[in-house]
């Protein structure tokens, strides 16, 4: 469960930073981002880190799949998975990651396949309540273990077309760049958007 805090800024925002990312990748192929889709979240077990992911529209119509992490300091060894940082207005200056190349990602999106879970509930703090906030996408990984792979670095993120492929000691992680590139077989994390009843595969979990 996470904080929303509705009423904070951030400079630069979000589509700021993508918009300025975006060039420099392969999967990208020269789109520009038209607008935010939707977006959903895992949780840190440590509280420490941000995990979401953001699904955008481009100006062609192609929907594009970022996953992003917000981190209060640098990631050691990461900042070829730099985006860039941020001046957050109630948590301060933010390291914005690329999650391809976050371990902590990583371990959120291996436990939700493999336990079957679910995008982290959100709610905002009101009056000295908790106010829920709805998702605007919702997702859910398809298996059923008790206990996900260990997952505690990453060893190689590789660009295959349309498709990042992370490789996080003992699983490989596909992770759909453009949204509705087939994935292959294996346990996976599904999608849908608002009340829709249409789902698609996110991301595929891959035993390394």
């Amino acid at each position: 469960m996470g904080i929303v805090h509705h009423t904070a800024t951030l400079s630069p925002t979000k589509q700021e930073l993508v918009e300025a990312w975006l060039p420099n990748r392969s999967w990208a192929e020269g789109r520009q981002v038209a607008g935010k889709v939707a977006e959903y979240r895992f949780d840190d077990p440590e509280g420490e880190v941000g995990v979401e992911t953001i699904l955008w529209r481009t100006d062609d119509g192609t929907v594009l799949q970022t996953p992003l992490t917000y981190r209060a300091a640098p990631l050691d060894g990461a900042d070829p998975h730099l985006v860039g940082t941020t001046d957050h207005s109630v948590l301060g200056r933010r390291w914005v990651y690329d999650g391809c190349g976050d371990p902590v990602w990583a371990a959120a999106l291996v436990d939700t396949i493999s336990t079957g879970g679910r995008q982290a509930q959100m709610f905002i703090e009101q009056d000295g309540r908790r106010v829920d906030v709805p998702p605007r996408m919702q997702v859910r990984g398809s298996g059923s273990d008790a206990s996900a792979p260990r997952t505690i670095s990453i060893h190689e993120v590789m660009d295959d077309g349309a498709v990042t492929v992370v490789s996080a000691d003992e699983v490989e992680i596909a992770v759909a760049r453009v949204v509705g590139t087939p994935l292959g077989e294996g346990p996976h994390l599904s999608g849908s958007i608002g009340d829709s009843d249409e789902t698609t595969v996110l991301a595929v979990l891959r035993r390394d």
